[in-house]
């Protein structure tokens, strides 16, 4: 019985589900910045670079093959390049937004932790007799 009360112990602490979610937020967030760059960034670079579609950009080593009954054909062997291209430009995106994140994190942090403390309140009313026990014992 150890044994499951140790696994039940590790899976509920608070890292576990924090790293789930992590997880769960990143590939999210990855199909987020997929989008991004395959739907709105690269249609306007293709249109910059003469009406291009990078998913389109290939090169070639063997033409498909097809026979009249289609029975043997011989796919196109090729070297996506394009695709390349825009996963590159996906990686950057992604990593240049979990950057700023992190940056954020850590200025929000550093403000935490570079404001002064409140000042105390005033002495309170168990202080202030005790002080004038002090005062009075001094002048004895």
């Amino acid at each position: 019985m150890g044994f499951i009360k140790e696994f039940r112990d590790f899976a509920v602490k608070g890292n576990v589900f924090d790293m789930a979610v992590g997880i769960i937020v990143g590939a999210a967030f990855g199909k987020v910045a997929g989008s991004f760059v395959a739907d709105i960034m690269m249609p306007p670079i293709g249109l910059l670079a003469g009406k291009v579609d990078f998913n389109d950009l290939k090169f070639v080593m063997q033409q498909a093959v097809e026979n009249a009954d289609k029975s043997k054909a011989i796919p196109e062997v090729a070297i996506s390049y394009g695709k390349f291209i825009t996963t590159g430009i996906d990686f950057v995106l992604v990593a240049f937004a979990v950057f700023l994140m992190v940056k954020l994190i850590t200025n929000l942090k550093k403000k935490e932790a570079a404001a002064p403390p409140p000042p105390p309140p005033g002495p309170t009313k168990d202080q202030e007799l005790l002080m004038q026990i002090r005062d009075l014992l001094a002048k004895r």
